[in-house]
């Protein structure tokens, strides 16, 4: 048997029938042989297939469909030849159901595949070819590709190069995105068999294309296109490639590509989809409607069919058929996936114009949503938000427009569109939107600002209070609008209308109000229905108090719209201001009646006021003060359910519980609608009343003051009745007269006011007459206050308001004023003597004032005389005082041989002298005063000391010495420094003195008071000189040294004691003198101060009071005269402190008043210290 033919045995015998395939016969036929001779199973089906082969499909279902029931299955492994008629007919039907277009039919021939493949798996479940057709079978319902991905995986774990199940994950990969893998298992195809059809290159070339590797696509599409030249899909992917370029010859040459493709397959839908795109752009929409459509009708997937409907839509919206775009977009965004917002867009635009913001909104929410930074959505979302009544969607509107700016700085319409919607929230943004928008159109767009801009700009401006600002745009606008008015006077005319009325309303702010009439009556000449200038003509009239011109400007706003809901309330409130609330209610309710303001707040909240107000009058019956108490609340309620946000409404109810007594709740409401907003003063007055019925009055008066400070340019009655009412609660009943006169001033006439002036000042008046201590002034003022208040209650009880307060309660307070004026006369007799006795008692109480202040100055003056005389007195005792001192000044000569105290000292003291400091024949010497003589005359004395100390140290001690003087000799030695050998003493020294002439030297003295000492009974005594400017000269006048020593001394022994005493008294000056003379070498003026020094260095108090004064004057002329020698020279100052030594050594060595007691030692020897100190301190 040949290959081309086919042979069927016949039954029973060993003849077969022979059948050419080249010339199969009728199906019927051969299905009859089949069928008469019960032929094998893998006949039947290898018939079959070359039936199909040949195109004769239908013989190829029956032959199938035939075999599964009359088919010889008698033979070894027949299950094989069953499982391939069964998945070969399921295969046929799959393919078919995938190009069926009925949907009914696709379900059956899916129905009937199922079946098939369900009844092979009876037979042979993991059969290779029967996995793979079943896993397309699944990939083809499009819902069931993880099924077909788990049975392409177990054919490859058992094939791993098995072509179709590799193309079959592919495939899978490329629908979920994972292109990658999709390329590999291409790639992976390809090695096994390098013989793969041109399909194979296809998807490679749309892997690359989805990867961005455009050349490789375009290779794998060629190549494609060279293996399979009527591959269409390869010439749709490079025509594609060549459009996406932008270039006009590649254009062209894509053009030409989808041409040829269109000639292959005049039914693919991409080719005819691209084709329509093609002309959209060429604007013939003839030809874009009719290959969009036929695309539609040639394909099943929901993608091509998306894209054919945006095709069709599109071309209709272009040509302003609405309708039909409206239709076609809306049945595209049924197709299309959530990647595909074309559809949407469109849809949104058609919303737009049919005025259905809301789905406009969410169809181009989408679009954000998939490309959440589309310039253009941004801004027509912008756009449609920015005017809606919801305060989260003009939030978005403000974000989107916001990032729009951020993109695009230049785009104008975006910053007009952004300062729009800053306008309700932030008028400063919305300023600053606007300048940048103008700056743009006069830098970047080189144009004029729009009057309308302008326009806004004002507004916000006089929104902000810049009254002038605002002024100069509106001025600015009309300029522009009658420039603007030749191109288009209409709209321009109109526009300066607007603007006049604006500018007119802020002539009203300005309060230039003859200037504002007169544009409102200009606007009404040319605009006679122009209702809103009757009516700002009206609340002109109103605030001047014209309230029948006012009524007759909103009647007029009444003829041109009768139904007009401002003028009702206008005249309604008229009504209400004047207390009339029947009238007043009826135009509220009227408002209401109408279907198209039947829910209008303003409305609502005026009429549940007027319920209000008539609570506040006096009324005896409950269930009526209920039953308005419950109309009242009904209203805010119904303004709340309308409006949640709305204060007005929040108050009311607040209003209402407190009426009702709930003042927790009142104020838990109105502490909420203050948190809301602060600019309400209502809320701020309701709290206040709340403090009050809470009796915290300092918290009321405190918030009443704010009230009028934040709220009142000027005194308002009302509040100011509701301040002084408070400060009438708290007791302060002063400042509650104040404030009531406060607003007598601004309402002179209001009976209510007058009512509490007087009820103030009786209860002020009373309170002063009954306080005893009240003084006649303020008695006289209270019987005053009296009087008025008698006065008002008078006439109030005669021509009071009865709706406002009881006239018999008026009456009755005048009598009871009346009552206290009658005993006024006692009050003030009472208050007349109390005053008379404090002018008494302050006139008796300056009088003791007056001679105390007198007595004191007689005093001070007393005083500054004593002061006086004493200074004079002392100035005198001075001036004799230095008489005396002159002549003391001239000595007698000394006797050279010093006197010998009893005996005790044995070594004569050749060397000591005291120099006088007054010879000025001695030449002045060059040599600087150094420490080494008295270094080195200090350690001669210390040798000499040491010869004469005395055993009686605990008397010493007794009589006062310095505790210093007590260390031994060897604690108080001063630093040593190197030292010269010293000149031998008989030869001249440095002063150019020899020994005999040095003990020619006298000292001169000054005349110190001892008065209260005790030891020389106020006798006057000569103190050594203890000037530190000695120069040693021959006194050649003198014969004899004379040694007149004073007593410092208080011992109160014997005469031998006073002996003693002086001789102490004597060393010790000495020793200060040797001290206080080198530093007068130093400085001139400290002579001075040893004379005084010496004056006061000893005896009681009375002593030193005394030697102060006395010695003051010695203490200046020594002082001078030592000055004039110490500025001689230095070596001067040497020789006196040499000579300052000397006088040291011979107080230590005894004097001719010392009697050679045993004190003498120590007492010298304390001298001797006292003046080692004294010349350490001096260096």
């Amino acid at each position: 048997m040949s290959s081309s033919t086919v042979e069927i045995p016949l039954r029973d015998t060993d003849e077969v029938i022979e059948l050419d395939l080249d010339q199969l016969p009728e199906g019927e036929e051969v299905l009859s042989i089949l069928k008469q001779e019960t032929s094998p199973l893998h006949i039947w089906v290898t018939l079959a297939l070359e039936y199909y082969r040949q195109g004769f499909t239908e013989d190829f279902v029956k032959i199938l469909e035939a075999s599964r029931s009359d088919a010889n299955l008698n033979y070894a492994n027949f299950e094989k030849d069953q499982m391939r008629a069964l998945d070969t007919l399921a295969a046929y039907y799959v393919q078919q159901a995938h190009k069926e277009k009925n949907k009914d039919k696709k379900r059956e021939l899916f129905s009937q595949a199922t079946l098939l493949y369900t009844t092979a798996d009876k037979i042979i479940m993991y059969d290779q070819n029967h996995l793979l057709g079943r896993a397309y079978f699944c990939l083809l319902e499009g819902d069931k590709m993880d099924q077909a991905d788990a049975q392409f995986n177990f054919v490859l774990n058992q094939s791993s190069s098995n072509i179709p199940s590799l193309l079959g994950k592919a495939c899978i990969a490329f629908n979920k995105k994972d292109y990658r893998s999709a390329l590999a298992y291409y790639k992976k195809a390809m090695r096994t068999n390098s013989n793969c059809p041109a399909s194979v290159r296809l998807g490679m070339g749309h892997c690359f294309v989805k990867l961005g590797k455009s050349e490789k696509a375009r290779a794998a599409f060629e190549r494609a296109l060279y293996l399979d030249p009527q591959c269409v899909g390869a010439l749709v992917g490079l025509a594609v490639l060549e459009l996406n370029s932008k270039n006009q010859d590649a254009i062209k040459n894509g053009v030409q590509l989808l041409s040829r493709a269109y000639t292959i397959d005049s039914t693919n839908p991409m080719v005819l989809n691209h084709l329509a795109n093609h002309f959209f752009y060429k604007k013939d929409y003839q030809k874009v409607q009719h290959l969009a459509l036929h695309a539609f009708h040639n394909t099943e997937n929901e993608a091509m069919r998306a894209e054919s409907c945006y095709q069709l839509a599109r071309a209709f919206h272009v040509q302003g058929d609405y309708d039909q775009a409206f239709q076609y977009y809306y049945q595209s965004t049924q197709f299309a996936s959530s990647n595909f917002v074309l559809p949407s867009f469109g849809l949104g635009q058609m919303y737009v114009y049919r005025g259905d913001i809301e789905n406009a909104g969410q169809c181009f929410e989408k679009v954000i949503k998939a490309q959440p930074g589309n310039y253009e959505t941004m801004k027509i979302l912008g756009s449609l938000y920015a005017n809606s009544p919801s305060a989260e969607k003009r939030d978005i509107a403000k974000q989107h427009l916001r990032k729009v700016t951020e993109q695009f700085p230049d785009d104008v319409e975006a910053w007009i569109e952004l300062a729009q919607i800053l306008e309700q929230s932030d008028v400063q943004g919305a300023l600053s939107a606007y300048g940048t928008a103008t700056k743009l159109l006069k830098d970047k767009v080189q144009a004029d600002v729009p009057p309308e801009i302008l326009n806004n700009v004002a507004a916000l401006h006089f929104r902000l209070g810049n009254l002038q600002e605002a002024k100069k745009h509106y001025e600015a606008s009309l300029d522009r609008s009658r420039q603007d008015a030749q191109n288009d006077e209409t709209y321009y005319s109109a526009i300066s209308v607007t603007t006049t009325y604006n500018l007119a309303r802020l002539y009203e702010a300005l309060h230039e109000q003859d200037k504002a009439e007169r544009l409102y009556k200009n606007i009404l000449r040319e605009h006679p229905n122009y209702v809103d200038c009757y009516l700002r003509l009206g609340c002109m009239s109103r605030d001047r108090g014209q309230i029948y011109e006012a009524s007759d400007w909103f009647k007029e706003a009444l003829q041109i719209n009768q139904d007009h809901p401002d003028a009702w309330s206008l005249i309604g409130n008229l009504h209400v201001a004047k207390s009339e609330w029947g009238p007043g209610q009826k135009k509220f309710e009227r408002i209401l009646q109408r279907p198209s303001t039947k829910d209008d707040a303003y409305s609502m909240i005026a009429l549940g006021n007027v319920w209000l107000q008539t609570l506040h009058q006096p009324m005896r019956d409950k269930e009526k003060e209920k039953r308005h108490q419950d109309r009242a609340l009904a209203m805010y309620k119904a303004v709340l359910r309308n409006d949640g946000r709305n204060i007005w409404g929040a108050n009311g109810i607040g209003c209402v519980l407190a009426h009702k007594h709930c003042i927790n709740e009142a104020r838990d409401v109105f502490a909420q609608v203050r948190e809301a907003t602060a600019d309400f003063c209502d809320v701020w007055l309701n709290i206040a009343h709340i403090y009050v019925e809470q009796k915290q009055y300092v918290a009321a008066v405190q918030m009443y003051e704010n009230c009028l400070k934040k709220f009142f340019k000027h005194h308002n009655t009302e509040v100011l009745i509701y301040l002084a009412r408070a400060y009438y609660k708290c007791g302060k009943l002063k400042e509650c007269k104040q404030t009531l006169l406060k607003a007598r001033h601004v309402s002179p006439n209001d009976t209510v006011l007058q009512y509490n002036i007087a009820l103030v000042m009786q209860k002020l008046a009373t309170s002063i007459l009954k306080d005893e201590k009240s003084n006649l002034k303020t008695v006289l003022g209270a019987v005053h206050d009296l009087e008025m208040a008698h006065r008002f209650f008078t006439y109030l009880s005669q021509h009071g308001d009865r709706m406002k307060f009881d006239l018999a309660q008026a009456a009755t307070e005048a009598r009871q004023c009346s009552d206290l004026l009658s005993q006024a006369q006692y009050h003030v007799a009472r208050a007349r003597k109390i005053d008379e006795e404090e002018r008494e008692l302050r006139k008796r109480q300056e009088g003791e004032r007056d001679a105390i202040r007198q007595k004191q100055l007689n005093e001070q003056i007393e005083k500054q005389r004593q002061r006086e005389d004493q200074d004079k007195k002392l100035l005198e005792q001075r001036t004799q005082y230095i008489e005396k001192t002159k002549n003391l000044l001239m000595f007698d000569a000394v006797n050279e041989k010093p006197r010998r105290s009893g005996g005790k000292r044995s070594k004569k003291m050749d060397d000591d002298f005291v120099s006088d400091g007054t010879d000025s024949d001695e030449a002045p010497r060059t040599k600087k005063r150094t420490r080494k003589g008295s270094e080195s005359d200090g350690e001669d004395r210390e040798r000499r000391k040491s010869k004469v100390k005395r055993k009686r140290r605990p008397r010493r001690q007794a009589e006062g010495s310095d505790d210093d003087d007590d260390r031994p000799r060897k604690d108080r030695r001063p630093r040593k420094k190197k030292e010269k050998p010293s000149k031998q003493r008989n030869d001249v020294d440095e002063d150019g003195l020899t020994a005999k002439q040095r003990r020619k030297v006298v000292s001169k003295a000054i005349i110190s008071s001892s008065e209260g000492s005790d030891s020389e009974g106020g006798k006057l005594k000569i103190a050594e000189n203890r000037s530190g400017n000695s120069s040693g000269s021959d006194d050649e006048g003198t014969g004899k040294r004379r040694r007149i020593v004073s007593s410092g001394s208080e011992s109160d022994e014997g005469s031998k004691g006073s002996e003693r005493s002086e001789a102490r008294g004597s060393g010790s000056e000495a020793g200060a003198s040797g001290s206080d003379s080198r530093g007068s070498g130093s400085d001139a003026k400290g002579s001075g101060s040893s004379a005084r020094n010496s004056g006061s260095d000893r005896g009681s108090e009375s002593d030193k009071e005394s030697g102060s004064d006395k010695g003051s004057g010695s203490d200046r002329e020594s002082g001078s005269e030592k000055e004039s020698v110490g500025r001689k020279s230095d070596n001067e100052s040497e020789k006196g402190s040499k000579s300052d030594r000397g006088s040291g050594s011979d107080a230590g060595s005894g004097s001719p008043a010392s009697r050679g007691s045993g004190d003498e030692g120590a007492s010298n020897q304390g001298s001797g210290s006292d003046q080692q100190k004294s010349g350490e301190e001096s260096d």
